[in-house]
């Protein structure tokens, strides 16, 4: 894994989680939005990890997120895809469209466009279901141009299965 690709940070963010998984025993999965498939990327830029993250979805589109993941369409209609509602589902879909313990997803606004009032330019809404828990959630606003809200959300996707593991 190269720097130029993956910070040192997401390299020791990942590598440690893929250990504390494996002395679990639990698998990942991951549910990107506006991270289009960033996270899955660090997790298996890690030689090894493939005993560890069972699949990704990318899931940019509201389609996708309805038809590979089970989002609801009253969901994404009533909430926007950029929301609690739709995070947890994705979240949860991904946990019944693959055979991971524990997934985590992503939907924000990513920029330069895209944002308003009520979702702004930064706001990064996660999911983390683990089977035979409650599913938790995350909003955040992160400062910063495109490059650094998706870094930001990368970040946070990984402290969040980390944290999940325990």
């Amino acid at each position: 894994m190269t720097d130029a690709l993956f910070p040192g940070t997401w390299r020791a963010l990942a590598t440690d989680l893929l250990e504390r998984y494996r002395r679990a025993g639990l698998k990942l999965a991951t549910a990107e939005s506006c991270t289009g498939g960033l996270v899955a990327a660090t997790l298996t830029a890690i030689p090894g990890s493939s005993d560890v993250v069972e699949r990704g979805f990318a899931t940019y589109s509201n389609e996708a997120k309805e038809k590979m993941l089970g989002v609801p369409r009253v969901t994404l209609l009533s909430y926007g895809a950029v929301s609690e509602p739709v995070a947890r589902a994705m979240a949860e879909g991904a946990l019944a469209e693959s055979l991971a313990d524990v997934a985590v997803s992503i939907t924000g606004v990513a920029g330069p466009g895209g944002g308003s009032a009520e979702k702004p330019v930064g706001l990064v809404h996660f999911g983390c279901a683990r089977r035979g828990r409650s599913t938790m959630t995350a909003r955040h606003v992160f400062p910063g141009d495109r490059d650094e809200v998706r870094a930001r959300a990368v970040e946070t996707a990984l402290a969040m299965l980390r944290d999940a593991a325990g």
